[in-house]
């Protein structure tokens, strides 16, 4: 397998991101977890819904008139922008996840596929490396799961 994640992420890089995760979080103390059930609930919300939401805003701000007393023009404008400037933080952000997920699946890969290789490369070279039984062993375990597993799935 090439290998075509070598880089090396410093202790100091790794707490700069850190320090900036903990500065976003704390600079949106407002952000909420739903729970499935909660989300299912909520009206759909795609880019047409966001288009005619904004139109509605932009509405209201000159004639609201026509509301019942009880609706909250401030709210909804306050919610529209809202959803507005979070919309344009989570896309830059949700291209980085893409792109730290592709990054982490491919280095698990490639660290993988290494360890796999000095696995085989010390199973064929065990008579000439001293005590590589017992770590073989244990190496070897990881193997055991998955053929009693394979074997479970023939006989059902």
């Amino acid at each position: 397998m090439q290998n075509r994640i070598n880089a090396v992420f410093t202790d100091e890089q790794l707490t700069a991101v850190k320090e900036a995760t903990k500065t976003i979080e704390t600079n949106l103390p407002f952000v909420i977890d739903l729970k499935p059930e909660e989300k299912k609930a909520l009206p759909k919300f795609g880019d047409k819904s966001v288009a005619f939401a904004n139109k509605c805003n932009e509405f209201i701000q000159q004639n609201s008139d026509f509301l019942p007393r009880n609706f909250d023009v401030a709210a909804m404008k306050v919610d529209v922008e809202l959803y507005n400037k979070l919309y344009s933080i989570i896309q830059p952000l949700r291209m980085l996840m893409d792109k730290l997920e592709d990054t982490l699946q491919l280095t698990g890969a490639e660290a993988y596929a290494a360890a796999l290789f000095v696995y085989q490369q010390a199973k064929l070279n065990r008579a000439n490396i001293s005590g590589v039984e017992a770590v073989l062993d244990e190496l070897g375990k990881r193997f055991i799961q998955k053929s009693t597993e394979a074997e479970e799935k023939q006989t059902t």
